[in-house]
Parts: C-alpha cells; structure tokens; sequence
C-alpha cells in the first residue's frame, strides 16, 4: 500500500478502482472511514478532508466511484454537466461493489481495526455513504446533503450503524419531502440516527471551495461529526 497516493485494487466485478489512502503513522490498530465523493471526484477537497480525518487518527480511504466510465476524474464545482454523463452511469450493483472493494481494502491492513470502520460522504457520496451503513457492517456513518437519499429508503432497514445526517435548509437542491422520506424510514426501522438541518446553509456548506461555503456551519458540523465518530469509533 502507497499512503497518502491512490492505490488501485480490483473488483469482484472485474474492475479496477483506483483508492485514495490516508493512514496515520504507527502500528495502530486505527478505527478506519470510508470517505466518500461528491459528484466532482475525489478532488483536492476530498482529499483534504481525508487528511483532515487522518490527523484526527483514522484510516481513511476513498473510493474513485466514476471509475467504470472514467479514472479519476476531477470536475470544476461549476461544471456539472461535465460529470453528468458518469454519474447517471452509475448503479447501485456497482455501488455496493465499490464499497466492498474498499471495505476489503482495509480489512487487508494490519493497522486497522476491523470492527471499528465507518462512513462519511458528501452531496453523492452522503447517499453512498447511507448505501455503505446498509450493506456493511460498519459502527458508524455520516452523510451531508445527500441528494437522492430517498431512492434507498427500503435500505433503512438494513442499517448496521447509527446514521448522522445533516441537511442545509437553503439547500434548493434536496426537497423536504427527501429529507422526511429517508428520516421517517429510517425511524420506522427502530434505527439509531440524528438528523440535523442547518437552517442558513446550502448544499455543498461544508467545502470551502464552493461558493456556498458556510464557515460556521462548516466548523459545527465537523466537530459534531468528529465526536460522532469518537463515541463509536473509538
């Protein structure tokens, strides 16, 4: 394994995806997250959070999700149409096998520990992110504006870990009645969540390279989740 680079691994589909890794130095064990893309690749700002989290202690690793049409695409925030063609591409067979890839990934590292893995995702990944609580056995996920999170409302009740969502409520991108589907889904299935709606955000709040950067609800959400991961994960 190259840490701090992309690693590539192949898929039980017959694909290679190509896994950005941020270990932190030692012989661990480190609790590990799954870190998952917006839909404009795992950019300078997914990378950055993931050192961010590798500073925090984690063993972190990204998997690129537009791998099956294009390698490591990365998309300026004000080019969607751009990425269009590769996120309509992707299913969620190929989803959940990305996820595994990565899950296997790190079961495969001696520094992690196996039973404290979780999952965080932004904009596509915080749907993803959702995808990975429901078809892993993880401790912990987090998703933050997860766009189209409503398609994988009968996922809820195969949840594994306790879901923190958070939502911008200027966010013109994810409806209310999203946000109520995949909350009351999730309540329905007796599982454990906190959802938490940021009324003066807007999508994408958290990525200070975005113009709807909100730095304060940036700085509230990440110590939230921080402490999330913390009381789980650790």
């Amino acid at each position: 394994m190259t840490n701090h680079e992309f690693n590539t691994v192949t898929l039980a589909d017959h694909t290679e995806i190509d896994l950005y890794t941020a270990f932190p130095e030692g012989a661990g064990p480190f609790p590990a997250i799954i870190l998952l893309q917006e839909a404009f690749g795992v950019n300078h700002h997914i990378r950055n959070v993931a050192e961010r989290l590798c500073a925090e202690g984690y063993a972190v690793v990204s998997p690129d999700l537009f791998h099956r049409t294009v390698r490591r695409i990365e998309v300026a925030y004000n080019d969607f149409p751009s990425v269009v063609p590769h996120f309509q591409a992707i299913t969620k067979e190929g989803l959940t096998a990305d996820l595994k890839g990565a899950y296997d990934f790190l079961l495969e590292q001696d520094t992690v520990s196996k039973d404290k893995i979780g999952s965080v995702g932004f904009c596509l990944g915080g749907r993803v992110s959702f995808l990975a609580n429901a078809t892993l056995p993880l401790a912990a996920a987090v998703s933050y504006y997860g766009g189209g999170l409503d398609q994988f409302a009968d996922e809820a009740v195969n949840l594994n870990g306790p879901h923190l969502f958070y939502w911008g409520g200027l966010d013109k991108h994810i409806p209310q009645e999203t946000i109520t589907t995949i909350v009351d889904a999730v309540k329905a299935a007796g599982k454990d969540y906190t959802s938490v709606t940021i009324s003066y955000a807007d999508h994408g709040f958290n990525c200070d390279e975005r113009e709807s950067y909100q730095p304060l609800a940036a700085k509230e959400a990440w110590a939230h989740t921080l402490a999330f991961f913390e009381n789980r994960l650790k």
